[in-house]
């Protein structure tokens, strides 16, 4: 008899992070970006770098929180806070009194 494996449930951390990609993605296209614009824009090498963050396998660098949000054309501070609600759920909870 075959079993089949159950799939084990996404962990939450990495569900977060696809979440705060798609977010991520839906803010560039707004600024009317592609990723290689938006590397460039940032000073990045490679413009895979934004694939892998918008796909939920990289986080933005918390160093340069300030200049993907101005590439993007939004307020660094809710910028950043949304980011931290995806991140790091509990610090942001912690801050803000509130769960995202």
């Amino acid at each position: 008899m075959d079993v089949m494996p159950i799939a084990k449930p996404e962990p939450e951390a990495k569900r977060l992070r696809k979440q705060a990609g798609a977010w991520l993605k839906e803010l560039r296209g707004r600024a009317g970006l592609s990723q290689v614009e938006l590397a460039q824009a940032l000073g990045l090498k490679y413009y895979t770098f934004i694939s892998q963050v918008e796909n939920g396998f990289g986080r933005v660098p918390t160093e340069s929180l300030e200049a993907w949000a101005r590439a993007l054309g939004v307020d660094p501070s809710q910028f950043a806070r949304e980011l931290l609600a995806y991140y790091e759920p509990e610090l942001y909870r912690l801050l803000f009194g509130v769960k995202k």
